[in-house]
């Protein structure tokens, strides 16, 4: 062992809570982290989608893959933007558009509906726990238990 190095269990080059600048990491609500499970698998899906779509010859090749690759990079966007109102209203969106994907293909409107009420969950559930939280905590910021 040499003198003067700190030994710990962290692998090389793991800065823990810290990004590669030293500046600590912001802390994501719930919503953000839920949303953007949601919209990444739901992305997974979509794109497949359309692959099975331009390879079963259901619709031209341009509105298979055309339409799906713009739906993907809108649940990209809205991943992104989670943080804000902005990104929330983009999710639901994304979820009225692969509902209305279903006049062209009727396998959309099942999984439209099934990825849609996974959004509404998750949107709705994580609101109220990030409610929560905040109250907790500007309860314990200002020494009070029960908020």
């Amino acid at each position: 062992m040499e003198a003067g190095r700190v030994v710990t269990d962290a692998p090389e080059g793991a800065e823990g809570a810290e990004g590669a600048s030293g500046r600590p990491r912001r802390q994501r609500s719930l919503r953000e982290l839920l949303g953007s499970i949601v919209l990444g698998f739901e992305l997974l899906v979509v794109f497949l989608g359309a692959l099975v779509l331009f390879g079963l010859h259901s619709l031209p090749a341009w509105v298979a893959l055309g339409g799906g690759a713009a739906l993907i990079v809108l649940m990209i966007v809205a991943i992104g933007l989670l943080r804000n109102t902005v990104g929330v209203v983009l999710g639901w969106i994304v979820q009225a558009i692969l509902i209305a994907a279903g006049i062209l293909v009727p396998a959309f409107f099942i999984v439209g509906a099934i990825f849609t009420a996974m959004w509404a969950y998750c949107m709705i559930t994580a609101a109220r726990i990030d409610r929560n939280n905040r109250a907790a905590a500007r309860a314990a910021d200002n020494g009070t238990e029960n908020p």
